[in-house]
């Protein structure tokens, strides 16, 4: 309960978190199992608002792909995953060129220094077709 009340965790990451302890604590894998499970049926542990805080929380530093794979990384299901992440992609233009504007202010120069702006949001999860709109427009 002490880790739930500091903030939102998937099903997976909260198993082997308590996974760690579990020895300690003689519990096996069947026993945590049936506490995951009760905290779920109990409504403390949902990977559904944990999906809407981490995409609320990494929607203005990262882009879509990362996100996608960090959720993948936590456990969650891919359907839960296209269900939040999709209204995402009306916005990800946005946020790409706020990341931007945060990291360089201005616009690419030469084709080193396009590659290296390039290269920076792409390592950040934006789609390569944001980066050429975001780049080329400043350049013109």
């Amino acid at each position: 309960m002490y880790y739930l009340a500091k903030r939102e965790y998937s099903h997976l990451e909260l198993k082997l978190k308590l996974s760690e302890y579990a020895d300690t604590l003689e519990f096996n894998e069947d026993a945590l199992d049936l506490f995951i499970s009760s905290l779920v049926s109990d409504g403390w542990l949902s990977n559904e608002r944990y999906c809407e805080q981490f995409i609320h929380a990494k929607k203005n530093k990262f882009g879509r792909y990362k996100i996608i794979r960090e959720l993948e990384e936590k456990g969650i299901e891919q359907a839960l995953i296209e269900q939040h992440v999709g209204p995402l992609k009306n916005q990800e233009l946005l946020y790409a060129k706020q990341v931007w504007q945060k990291k360089f202010k201005l616009p690419p120069s030469s084709k080193e220094e396009w590659s290296k702006q390039a290269r920076f949001l792409q390592s950040r999860g934006f789609d390569v077709s944001l980066i050429k709109k975001i780049l080329n427009a400043k350049e013109e």
